[in-house]
């Protein structure tokens, strides 16, 4: 991938968490939504974004609807923000990354709480 290609990834990605945050729908304002990544395609036509929800399945599931209804907006915006002459077509996909490991962290953290007594 060009380095061109990663920056304007770089950029709609930051344009796009910021413009989030300014949304005033319920189901995305509710929770602790961030985007951990974006892919922007070589002729700029589209916008992978990966967006983690910190919270139960129910409340991803409404922040997903909310951004997909949303994505016009968020895609004038994201375009004015960069300056970009053809907005990329927001995609929006669910990360779950963050929220793995997480899980991972805590199930650590409970076996050096209660370590194995055959040893």
């Amino acid at each position: 991938m060009s380095t061109r290609i990663d920056r304007i990834s770089e950029e709609v990605m930051k344009a796009l968490a910021e413009c989030i945050r300014t949304l005033k729908d319920p189901r995305v304002s509710g929770g602790l939504v961030s985007v951990t990544r974006c892919e922007v395609t070589g002729d700029l036509r589209y916008a992978k974004a990966y967006i983690s929800v910190l919270g139960s399945e129910d409340d991803a599931k409404a922040v997903m609807r909310g951004l997909k209804s949303a994505s016009g907006y968020l895609r004038r915006e994201v375009a004015h923000k960069v300056q970009l002459r053809y907005a990329p077509e927001l995609q929006f996909h669910l990360d779950q990354s963050i929220v793995h490991g997480a899980h991972i962290s805590e199930l650590l953290h409970k076996l050096e709480d209660h370590p194995d007594k055959e040893g």
